[in-house]
Formats: structure tokens, sequence, C-alpha cells
């Protein structure tokens, strides 16, 4: 059975919190250690950190290096294993905005411009103005992917036109540039649908994001998840320990749903609905939850902090094999649009 190419990314900002570890990380390590019947692995896991991307929101980088660093101690802490999954920063592959600029010449500003996910982002940041970049994201996100060959990209529903486009650019080139060798250049990638974890942050009101002071971060200890846990929202109608309460509508509730036992979670249920079980003590039993998943990650976290020489020494190596493989690709695309010869 063949092994799978899949490249996954994040923006560098920084310590990560629960909602990046229930919407994308946990996904990442999973697929990771999939292993196929036959004992190999179902995918080759490759890990981006996406620092070109920040720069089609904000050009402030006064902080990118350190949030790179933090952000990818967090995914070694969460199981990311460098020996299998090379790490590497966008910006330290230059083929990534070579790619870019190629395929930036295979689709047109009109297709950009009617991706529906460009305008939830539009609408959602409150955006009077777009810079190229951020209207070419997708084009940059399918160079990322392209790049590496990649066969598969897990995805929410919300991101399949990312996903579309990267298939088209995938089509067009080939079908303009036939390798002389190997026919076609790049893959289709297909996307897989992920079943992503989306947590509410402790007001309630949207997701988690440290900008909103809404979160529980991968790195708080016990103590810090205890007392951020005590702020957060439940049901609004529960006013009295002896009121009965509405799981569903509590944030509180959706947290044990993901990090206590089935015993725990059916018990907090059934107290919550007859009053017996106080929001004070619902609160300390999910925090404990979920402070005893993240104590392993706490402890490999130290373990990496105390060592920023090795994190670095992780994050160099990844970026020479992302380099190997990307140079090889590139090398492929040049031959493929005869870019170079002498004479063309």
């Amino acid at each position: 059975m063949s092994t799978q190419r899949i490249l996954s990314g994040m923006r560098p900002t920084g310590k990560l919190h629960l909602g990046h570890y229930t919407g994308a990380l946990e996904n990442w390590i999973e697929q990771q250690n999939l292993l196929q019947p036959d004992g190999t692995r179902a995918y080759e896991t490759c890990f981006l950190i996406a620092d070109y991307h920040t720069l089609t929101t904000s050009l402030d980088t006064t902080s990118i290096y350190d949030h790179s660093i933090d952000m990818l101690i967090d995914w070694l802490a969460a199981g990311v294993d460098p020996d299998i999954s090379p790490v590497f920063r966008q910006s330290q592959i230059k083929e990534h905005a070579e790619l870019f600029l190629l395929f930036s010449n295979l689709i047109t500003t009109a297709r950009l411009e009617r991706n529906p996910t460009l305008k939830e982002q539009v609408r959602d940041l409150n955006m009077e103005s777009m810079v190229y970049g951020h209207l070419g994201y997708p084009v940059l996100q399918a160079a990322d992917i392209l790049l590496y060959k990649g066969n598969i990209v897990p995805v929410g529903e919300d991101q399949l036109p990312h996903v579309e486009i990267t298939r088209e650019i995938s089509r067009k080139f080939n079908i303009h540039f036939p390798h002389p060798v190997l026919g076609e250049v790049f893959p289709e990638p297909a996307p897989k649908i992920t079943k992503f974890s989306r947590l509410l942050g402790l007001d309630g009101k949207t997701k988690m994001s440290k900008s909103l002071g809404n979160t529980i971060l991968l790195s708080d200890t016990p103590e810090e998840v205890a007392a951020k846990m005590r702020n957060a929202v439940t049901d609004t109608m529960k006013v009295r320990r002896n009121d009965p309460g509405r799981p569903e509508v509590c944030t509180v509730f959706s947290y044990h749903q993901r990090f206590s036992s089935p015993d725990t979670l059916a018990s907090v249920e059934a107290g919550c609905r007859a009053g017996s079980l106080g929001c004070v003590d619902c609160k300390k039993m999910c925090a404990a939850a979920i402070s005893a998943e993240l104590a392993p990650m706490l402890e490999k976290r130290r373990h990496f902090e105390a060592r920023p020489e090795l994190v670095r020494e992780i994050l160099l190596e990844g970026e020479s094999k992302a380099r190997r493989i990307a140079s090889q690709t590139m090398t492929e695309v040049r031959q493929a649009m005869r870019l170079g010869e002498q004479g063309a």
C-alpha cells in the first residue's frame, strides 16, 4: 500500500491553546502515527511554520522567531516527532516564494475574488482594504502543498474552496507544462474532511483566541487552568446551586465532553440537570480533567524549554530535509517549463 504525503501548517502565533490542540494538533499526531495493515505508515507528514502567511494580515515581524519557537515547542510537547515529520519555517525554504510566483500566473484575480473563504475573512477581520498577498493567500497555500507533492489535504468543510483552488492550479500546470519524463509534475491533492473539535472560548461567545483573552494554553499549569476555569461562562439560567441546569448550553460542559471520562461526563450531566451539582464544583472537575491531559505535555515542554539549542537543531534539521524535497520539485518544475534551457 502506498504512503500518502500530507503537509499541514499553522501561522506562528506563539504558545498554543486548547482550540489549536483539539482543532488541529491532535489530528496531526494521529495522522503521523497511523499505520497501515502491513505496518508501514499511512501518511508521510510534514509540518510547516507558515511565517510568510502572517504577512498577509500584519507586517509586524518583531516577535515572529520567538513565536515560531514557542509554537514548535508546543508541537513537540504534544507529540510531533521530528524524526518522522520534518518541521520547518516557510520563509527558510525559498522555493515556496518561487513556486508561488509561478502559480500566480495560472489563476485570475476574478477567480480568487470569488473564493467564499476570502469573503468570510474580509467580514470577520473588518478589512477595509486588502493587500495582494491576502488575495493570493490560496495560491501561496497551493505552493505550500504542491511543493511537497501533498496527496491529501486534511481540512474542515469551510476550507474546501482553498483545496479546490490548489487542485485547479495543479491541473492547469500539468496540462500546460508536461514534464518530458514524468508527465505530470504535480498530484491533484484530495481533500480529507476532518471533524475538527472546535472549542468555544471561556467567554462562551466565540472560538478561543488569545487576542480575546478567552483561552486555556497548552502550557498552563493546573493552578492557571483552575483560575481561568473559575471565570468560564456557564448556563446563565442556573443562578443558584440547586437550580437545574442545561448542559447543552454550558461552555464548561462542552469541555467536559472532550476531556472528562465517560463516567464523569454522565455524572456531571445528571447532577447538572438535577441541580445537585453546583457550577463551582463542576468547574473544578473540568479543570482537573483538562490538567490531567495536559500534564505529559507540560513535562515535555519543560524539557524542550530547558534545551533551546536542541529545539533550534530540530528546526534546522527539518528545514534541511524540506529543502531537499523542495529543491527536487523545483528542478522538475523548471524542466517542465523549460526555464533556464539554452535558447529558451
